[in-house]
């Protein structure tokens, strides 16, 4: 026994019991047998997440695999449309504009109405929508007497959402058999032993780097500048100035960066629940995987989107027009590209305040009865303007679905308020680098290409689905 009461081994080490383990180790034996399912419930809940884990995980892949199997061209997504698309899609015309000398041309769809001579008001939607939600506005104004312009922005409705860029690339190990075997097809079977037996390997140069171009579609990804660029031409195109710019959502940014270099070609501007910093579609939920193909795959569940965050009173078929356009030929992609490329650096506040913008009159539409923190959000942005009107509407953040006659009178009412523009009437007027495009493809076809081609609905067209003469 040792001093203070602890037994002796037999290597004369002193082992002192400890009071508090034993204690210890006795309450959790009790714990242990008065509650034995404990463990079975951590288990429990470990398998349930490992499942639930599993199953999403399954689900998506099915998803996101169903989604590529089920892609169709562009004409037969084109006879696939809905009456009413089909018929939105023939009152309007493509026009070609170009951002640079070296880059691919891109189509822009514009639906115009109403007589040339009236006051011009040039429609720009936001993230998520196209021209197709102004379709009753557009009616309305023209019969008012304006002359409507409405735009599908690059990478929605109806204008090209994808470009074809070239891409070098080296090839992988797989690449590399398929050269080797190509060889041996072309040279025969025989050729190889031979190199194998002369060489000790593969026939293949391993120290040769070897780059490839490739053409690849790809979705586009413009940023607000290039937009506004874009808004320039087709205004410059048609011979549109000066204009009244109606800026919906999104749309604010790109607008605001054309309007700030063409000062004297805009006669007013129309704020419609404009923001620079909240497009109303949520961008994250075409992002995520599993939610993206929940939302695009359902017409139910994309009405229900729609409804939570654009437009509470959006009619299903409607809706479903809208699923359509932002689906097809890629436009979820391009939808994502156009929002990720918005500006957080864009200074509304400074551009909205400048002295240049003191010239211009500005007109504010708003929700009133889409959330208290929207409605306060709009009297934020009138107080930037100080030579602002506001003025409140019915509907949602797409007021242009939800109320278009509200929307349309107050556009006409503040338009009809100032003085008539003075417009030197040209027709048909064909900028100089759509002119040297014209040139270039008459130099490379033997078929005669005139001014109906571009303005107009005849040959060239519906080729752009594929839906020609003889198509």
């Amino acid at each position: 026994m040792s001093r203070n009461g602890g037994k002796s081994n037999q290597e004369g080490e002193n082992i002192t019991p400890d009071p508090n383990m034993a204690e210890n180790q006795q309450k959790q034996e009790k714990d242990s047998a008065s509650n034995p399912k404990s463990g079975e419930l951590s288990a429990n809940v470990f398998t349930f997440w490992a499942y639930f884990t599993a199953v999403v995980s399954l689900i998506t892949v099915v998803f996101i695999a169903l989604s590529f199997l089920v892609q169709e061209d562009d004409k037969s997504w084109f006879l696939s449309l809905s009456p009413d698309l089909r018929s939105h899609f023939t009152s309007g015309k493509l026009i070609k504009a170009q951002i640079g000398s070296d880059q691919q041309s891109i189509q822009v769809f514009v639906v115009e109405d109403g007589p040339r001579d009236g006051e011009t008001v040039v429609l720009l939607h936001g993230l998520g929508c196209s021209s197709y939600s102004f379709r009753r506005i557009i009616a309305s104004l023209a019969l008012k007497g304006f002359h409507v312009i409405a735009i599908d922005l690059p990478g929605s409705g109806f204008s090209d959402k994808t470009i074809l860029v070239e891409e070098e690339f080296t090839p992988g190990v797989f690449s590399k058999v398929m050269e080797v075997y190509d060889k041996i097809k072309e040279k025969g079977l025989f050729w190889g032993f031979d190199q194998l037996i002369e060489t000790g390997g593969l026939p293949y140069v391993e120290n040769e780097i070897r780059v490839y171009k490739t053409l690849r579609l790809k979705p586009l990804g413009l940023s607000s500048e290039e937009v506004g660029q874009i808004i320039g031409q087709v205004i410059d195109c048609l011979g549109l100035a000066p204009v009244h710019v109606v800026l919906h959502d999104s749309a604010l940014e790109s607008g605001a960066i054309w309007v700030s270099g063409n000062l004297k070609l805009v006669r007013s501007i129309t704020l419609i629940d404009a923001s620079e910093t909240a497009p109303s579609l949520p961008i994250w939920a075409l992002k995520i995987p599993l939610i993206r193909e929940l939302v695009l795959g359902s017409s139910t569940a994309f009405s229900m989107f729609v409804r939570l965050c654009c437009s509470r009173s959006m009619e299903k078929s409607v809706a479903e027009a809208h699923r359509v356009l932002l689906k097809g030929r890629d436009g979820r992609r391009a939808v994502v590209e156009a929002g990720d490329g918005l500006n957080s650096s864009f200074g509304f506040t400074a551009w909205a305040g400048s002295d240049m913008m003191r010239e211009i009159p500005v007109h504010i539409l708003w929700s009133r009865d889409w959330s208290r923190e929207w409605t306060e959000k709009g009297r934020q942005v009138a107080s930037v303007f100080p030579q602002a009107g506001f003025v409140t509407h019915s509907g949602g953040r797409w007021p242009q679905e939800d109320v278009p006659d509200e929307i349309s009178e107050a556009i006409a009412d503040f338009v009809s308020s100032l003085p008539k523009s003075i417009r030197e009437m040209k027709e048909d007027p064909i900028p100089e680098h759509i002119r040297k495009m014209f040139d270039e493809a008459k130099d490379s076809s033997n078929h005669h290409h005139h001014g109906g081609d571009f303005h107009g609905h005849q040959a060239g067209y519906m080729d752009a689905y594929g839906l020609g003469h003889g198509g």
